[in-house]
């Protein structure tokens, strides 16, 4: 999660954080941002071990940084968001999506990391979505 191949690669994850990683800070906080970051890039090192090609390195923030948008996916899935080079702006979910579906058709991407960690950031957004549902006893 703390190495990645090229300057582009590492400039495109940091972007993605920027903005995804600053919305969902403001709805979670400090702490459920980095257990959703650092457990979201863990499970989709480890779906890339389980499914990626054998003794190929995989290496890139991805996993953690689709966990984010998967959990925004879930908690703000209408929030329109800009996706270059598009106009205008699309609904959160749709653009998500499409970065993911798009990881399957481009060679030399690690789309096992960015399922798993879009997966497992869906279930964290269900996680959050019920939380704050829950009625508070104060």
């Amino acid at each position: 999660m703390f190495m990645h191949a090229s300057f582009t690669h590492i400039m495109f994850n940091m972007i993605s954080l920027f903005f995804l990683g600053s919305f969902f800070l403001r709805m979670v906080g400090e702490g459920d941002f980095l257990k959703v970051y650092f457990v979201g890039g863990l499970a989709g090192n480890l779906l890339y071990i389980l499914l990626g090609p054998a003794m190929v390195p995989g290496v890139g923030a991805s996993g953690a940084i689709f966990a984010i948008g998967g959990a925004l996916a879930i908690m703000a899935p209408k929030l329109p968001v800009l996706v270059f080079p598009l106009p205008i702006p699309v609904p959160l979910w749709a653009a998500m999506t499409f970065f993911l579906l798009i990881g399957f058709v481009i060679s030399g991407i690690a789309w096992q990391a960015h399922l798993g960690g879009f997966l497992f950031g869906l279930a964290a957004g269900l996680y959050f979505n019920r939380r704050r549902q829950r009625p508070s006893n104060y």
